[in-house]
């Protein structure tokens, strides 16, 4: 056997051992490579670097997220799956609507005593989730995922976006995730419990995500949800939200998964109704509180200068919304 090792006479079984240029330092060795000489190649201007204890990245450029992932997972064992907020990212959540989180989050069986390292973070949980494998990536499902990465949010806001775009894009069913919250650890879950208990109030997830969105409004709506009557107690409506100084109303349609004739008729219905009170009313699309919230917010913020204009009129809550 050549002294130098097999991985000199064959530099290609550095690519084929590795994955997309990560490599465990024992398996360089096993190639026959001393680790003086992978300790040599790694110091500052050589050609690799130590990515994790005993984990190695084949240049020098930053790693990549690709790169990272892998690294979490050959860092943590052959039965890790990646969860958190990369799981979420992986499963088709929109990137804009997860919290910024530079740590990959890897689950491992209990029995199993990897510890955390640089960006890894590793839990070792009694419950570990069947993978769901997106390119050649063991993930949680993403349920568990999304409750994994809520446990470590400590504000409303992250958490509430997060759970909305896991019910809307993901699929995900409140009581699905809030049964997932119920059978795993109790840390980090009085938030994403609070929310969800309280969207159960609530007609649809748009809503839910209307009342975090309306957060970064000068002026945040008095009520949700109230019925308003004329000034002879006529019913007139129940808004998604109401501001009551200035009788705004703001209706989250659902148009856009609803295209029967009668929901489209009561619609228009409910709009006159509001027009012939002197109500000013902003109409949005579930949809495009995902795509154009910036939109949305303008759009309030228009129709509130324009309702503060004017005379208020003649309307009132019900005696059941006051």
């Amino acid at each position: 056997m050549n002294k130098r090792g097999r991985w000199a006479e064959h530099p290609e079984l550095l690519q084929q051992r590795s994955r997309h240029g990560v490599i465990k330092a024992t398996t360089l060795e096993s190639l026959d490579m001393s680790s003086k000489v992978i300790y040599r190649r790694c110091l500052p201007g050589g050609p690799w670097q130590r990515l994790l204890p005993g984990i190695i990245l084949l240049h020098q450029a930053p790693p990549t997220i690709e790169e990272r992932v892998i690294g979490a997972l050959l860092h943590a064992g052959p039965r890790a799956l990646v969860t958190g907020v990369e799981a979420c990212r992986r499963h088709g959540l929109r990137p804009r609507e997860l919290p910024p989180d530079e740590d990959i989050h890897v689950l491992i069986p209990h029995e199993h005593k990897i510890r955390s390292a640089e960006f890894v973070t590793v839990e070792r949980t009694h419950r570990l989730p069947e993978a769901r494998i997106q390119e050649g990536i063991p993930l949680a499902p993403l349920v568990r995922a999304t409750t994994d990465a809520c446990r470590r949010l400590r504000t409303v806001e992250p958490v509430g976006r997060l759970l909305v775009e896991a019910i809307q894009r993901g699929r995900c069913s409140p009581e699905a995730l809030a049964h997932e919250l119920d059978k795993g650890s109790k840390r980090g879950t009085a938030i994403p419990r609070r929310l969800l208990g309280e969207w159960k109030d609530l007609y649809s997830v748009a809503e839910a995500r209307a009342k975090i969105l309306s957060r970064s409004l000068v002026v945040q709506p008095s009520h949700w949800n109230p019925e308003i009557c004329d000034s002879r107690g006529g019913y007139i409506g129940r808004p998604d939200a109401w501001w009551d100084d200035i009788a705004l109303a703001w209706e989250i349609d659902s148009f856009d998964f609803h295209f029967y004739r009668e929901d489209y008729k009561r619609t228009v219905m409910r709009n006159t109704r509001y027009a012939t009170a002197g109500i000013v009313v902003v109409q949005t699309l579930p949809s495009r509180l995902l795509t154009d919230p910036a939109g949305v917010l303008a759009e309030l913020e228009a129709a509130r200068l324009a309702a503060s204009a004017r005379p208020r009129p003649p309307v009132s809550l019900t005696s059941r919304a006051a």
